[in-house]
């Protein structure tokens, strides 16, 4: 009886397993756009410049190149920034007048202490295969040269936005042990040395930091809306007041099965597009979402004012 008892109980662990397993993948799939081409194995920023075409940068060991794609996900130009290196490019983000900026600033190891962002023209207006970037230089004002303890390794950055006359930072968190915060910090938007001021932080979960890290950010077109993309999650920020962005309200959009999602945009402003990259046949894809159709948990609602 005991033996049947048992048996009866992995069945139904199983079940339950396969059917979670299958829904979580549901949830992602049926969001998928288009699959992106393998040349774009990496993607880690993607963008839409002023014709709603979409472009795409590659993570470290491409060439220094932004790649706009056909409606189908193949590669229909090449674009090459012939002042810039391609040494850990990790999001892609563009102001209000539509210059593109290219983060070279990921930092596993939290010891890269000067960072670089490169600025270019909205890519419509670039008439060749090459361009020149300005360059902003960053550092972070509390490393000075010692190792980072293991609980403060909050360096590492692969998300960022525009807003107004400034760029914002959110940091990919690699504490030991993971307490699932991102910081934010500003730096200006051309090209000078700037110490990057910290000006907030959010906690995203503490569950496994490559479920909760932080790997790309996105402002909608109308600066209303900010998103932050994990692995598993879009995070959501509305009715904030100026670069206050965590003082609104908050939800969560659940994206289904784990894959490494590491770039996401708006396309307008309810719609956004993300990438994951492909592993083991599992990923490199776009996909898109409706905001007014997403199912959104409330994380926290911003006080009503008296």
């Amino acid at each position: 009886m005991l033996k049947k008892s048992i048996l009866l109980s992995i069945a139904a662990l199983f079940i339950f397993s396969a059917t979670y397993i299958g829904s979580a993948i549901y949830t992602l799939y049926s969001k998928k756009m288009i699959s992106v081409d393998p040349r774009l194995k990496e993607v880690s920023g993607i963008e839409y410049d002023k014709h709603k075409r979409l472009w795409a940068i590659n993570d470290s060991g491409d060439e220094p190149k932004l790649y706009r794609l056909n409606d189908d996900g193949s590669i229909a130009k090449e674009i090459l920034v012939t002042n810039a290196k391609n040494k850990d490019w990790e999001d892609m983000t563009q102001n209000k007048f539509g210059h593109f900026f290219l983060g070279d600033f990921g930092n596993n190891t939290n010891e890269r202490r000067w960072l670089t962002i490169y600025k270019i023209e909205n890519p419509i207006d670039i008439k060749t295969d090459t361009t020149e970037a300005e360059i902003i230089k960053f550092t972070y004002p509390e490393l000075d040269g010692t190792p980072v303890a293991p609980d403060n390794r909050n360096y590492d950055l692969e998300a960022f936005v525009a807003l107004g006359r400034h760029l914002y930072l959110f940091t990919k968190n690699r504490t030991e042990p993971f307490d699932g915060i991102t910081n934010v910090y500003k730096v200006g938007d051309h090209a000078a040395n700037f110490n990057a001021e910290l000006i907030d932080s959010f906690k995203t979960c503490t569950t496994m930091e490559k479920l909760c890290w932080i790997t790309s950010a996105a402002l909608s077109p109308d600066r209303k809306k900010l998103v932050l993309l994990d692995s598993t999650s879009l995070w959501l920020f509305e009715n904030f007041k100026g670069d206050k962005f965590f003082s609104g309200d908050v939800s969560r959009i659940d994206l289904g099965i784990v894959t490494q999602k590491e770039a996401v945009t708006f396309y307008d402003d309810n719609t956004i597009v993300f990438t994951d990259e492909e592993f083991k046949g599992i990923g490199g894809n776009a996909y898109v979402i409706k905001l007014d159709e997403a199912k959104k948990q409330i994380i926290r609602k911003a006080p009503l004012k008296p």
